[in-house]
């Protein structure tokens, strides 16, 4: 290479080393004029953190005042500089910091819901990605919520540009576009290319300054959840549970314990759980539970699980998920409900009623219902005549409902003696067709070392929407069928034979992957990777021809990852 070639080379990659890791520290970053950041006010922040992120007369500290993120976002940076720029934390110092910028440097409820997937580490389609430039720039390597979990100044999100482009070699593949090939003219002026479209779009949909975080910021307030609540969950492949939370305080005014009995509607049985956590920002609940005896498979809902749900603003409602897994495959759906003085509908036994049925059954379940209850005291909206109350306690009500033959499809709330349920359950007229949930995911093998990736898949009818479509936003989920399962090959490569060697799919739709190869039972010694669809068929559901309904799901059953970062979560 010529010398002159080579010396350029050589600065430039030491200019922009020193570029991004001024950018991880903050050292040296000095904010543009105008562009106001958030004082940190905390003495022990200031005094850990203030060697490296300069404190100004304002007491803005360089990077820390120009981010906000949410409790996760805050976990792993703090463990980055402890790993990487030499920090030292007590357990009790990292939990102190941590809490006080999850809190005032924190995420509005508005700003954390589009992202709560993130945290909540659900398999998800991503529709939040504007644009193609976008998806270009970003999620090549991760998926966008990680950028939308953050809110920077405009110079910040440049930073963080600057730091992929020196630390990640594969970032420059999706920030510039393929130049045009030689000879070819030009067409019109050219387009920004997709790095400055992501910072452009960051810079005014995830910016520091909003009015949804200056709304938020006053109302910040201790969480007050002590108490009884009622507990609704879905859980793949096992389905609905009901029950009661009791949270006591903990050892701080945000920190609780928790106390949980859950019973399931389909077969009876109950668990019980208990764990403790900590409400950030006024809302972020993050913690930890255990059922009371030992887990004994990889699905055990007594599995020590994670706990992120978000808080209602007025702390009377809470929802997310509960989950565990080496790659967080399982998990519980969760709401809960505060139990007050007055009646209280916390769930309904039922995911949906056929559209002209006489003599349902619905099963309410909450807390204080009136002694003397009357059909009248029950609604559940247009179209459904509630008959009678079957049956009822101070916490179990069935009624019997007739529905006519016209009512409107979708979900409907259930009002008793006041107390509303928003889409209890739904109506429906008849299953168009059937969704495989998730629709896509990506799982695991794994050996005696690493552990294996799991997958529980669901089969759910829906009914196409207004718009006669299926697919598209207005379809309503008539909830889980009775399907038969099976892997199909998922045609990618002549004489494929994936569906031998990835794994086993049981009755219950829960995939179990192989052990990694390489295998010499296999062409070419190949390890047990592959990719398949999962296939649902109904037992009883028929199309227009009189076909059993079906659908499918793809799946890629990948290697172990041999290398696995530190996972974000935050717990105790």
């Amino acid at each position: 290479m010529n010398k002159v070639v080579a010396a350029s080379v050589s600065l430039f990659l030491l200019c922009a080393s020193s570029l991004a890791m001024a950018a991880q520290s903050g050292a040296s970053v000095v904010p543009a004029k105008g562009e106001d950041g958030i004082p940190v006010a905390d003495q022990l922040t200031i005094s850990k953190c203030g060697a490296c992120h300069v404190p100004d007369e304002k007491g803005n500290m360089t990077r820390i005042s120009y981010v906000r993120t949410t409790p996760e976002g805050w976990a792993e940076a703090m463990k980055r500089m402890v790993r990487l720029n030499g920090l030292t934390l007590s357990k009790a110092e990292f939990k102190s910091i941590l809490k006080y910028l999850a809190t005032w440097h924190g995420l509005a409820p508005e700003e954390a819901k589009p992202v709560a997937y993130m945290a909540e580490h659900r398999i998800i389609v991503e529709t939040i990605i504007p644009n193609d430039d976008v998806r270009d720039a970003c999620t090549r390597c991760h998926a966008f919520g990680r950028p939308m979990s953050w809110r920077r100044t405009k110079d910040d999100w440049k930073l963080l540009e600057n730091f992929h482009v020196a630390f990640y070699q594969q970032a420059e593949a999706g920030f510039r576009r393929n130049p045009p090939r030689a000879g070819a003219a030009p067409s019109g002026p050219p387009k920004p290319e997709p790095a400055e479209a992501a910072l452009d779009y960051l810079s005014k949909n995830a910016a520091l300054h909003t009015a949804e975080w200056s709304s938020w910021l006053p109302r910040i307030r201790a969480p007050r959840i002590t108490g009884k609540w009622l507990v609704s969950a879905n859980v793949p492949g096992h389905g609905k549970y009901i029950g009661e939370m009791t949270v006591s305080p903990g050892t701080a005014d945000d920190e609780f314990k928790t106390s949980t009995t859950l019973k399931s509607l389909r077969d009876g049985s109950t668990l019980t759980r208990s764990g403790t956590n900590i409400i950030y920002t006024g809302y972020a609940w993050r913690g930890v539970s255990k059922g009371s005896a030992a887990a004994s498979k990889p699905d055990d809902l007594n599995s020590e699980a994670r706990e992120t749900l978000a808080l209602s603003q007025d702390q009377n409602t809470a929802e997310g998920r509960w989950y565990w897994g080496q790659y967080q495959e399982f998990g519980f759906d969760v709401k809960l409900t505060r139990v007050e003085s007055s009646p209280t509908v916390g769930a309904v036994g039922n995911y949906s009623v056929k559209a002209g049925t006489n003599g349902a059954q619905i099963k309410v379940f909450g807390a204080n219902f009136p002694d003397n209850i009357a059909p009248a005291d029950v609604a559940m909206g247009n179209g459904i005549t509630v008959k009678k109350i079957v049956s009822h306690t101070k916490t179990d009500l069935v009624v019997d409902i007739d529905v006519a033959a016209d009512a409107v499809s979708g979900g409907r709330d259930v009002d008793v003696d006041r107390s509303i349920l928003e889409k209890a359950f739904v109506v429906y007229s008849k299953v168009d067709y059937v969704g495989v949930v998730p629709e896509s995911t990506i799982t695991h093998l794994g050996s005696d070392v690493h552990p294996k990736g799991y997958m529980q898949f669901d089969a759910v009818g829906f009914e196409n929407g207004a718009d006669g479509k299926p697919g598209t936003a207005d379809d309503v989920a008539i909830g889980p069928i009775d399907v038969n399962w099976k892997l199909d090959e998922y045609m990618a490569t002549y004489t494929d034979d994936d569906t031998k060697f990835v794994g086993d799919l049981n009755n219950g739709g829960l995939f179990t992957p192989n052990t990694d190869g390489p295998n010499p039972d296999r062409q070419f010694d190949r390890n047990n990777y592959g990719d398949v669809w999962v296939t649902a068929t109904s037992k009883t559901e028929k199309d227009k021809n009189g076909r059993p309904l079906n659908g499918r799901s793809y799946m890629l059953v990948a290697v172990p990852q041999y290398q696995q970062w530190d996972q974000p979560e935050v717990n105790q």
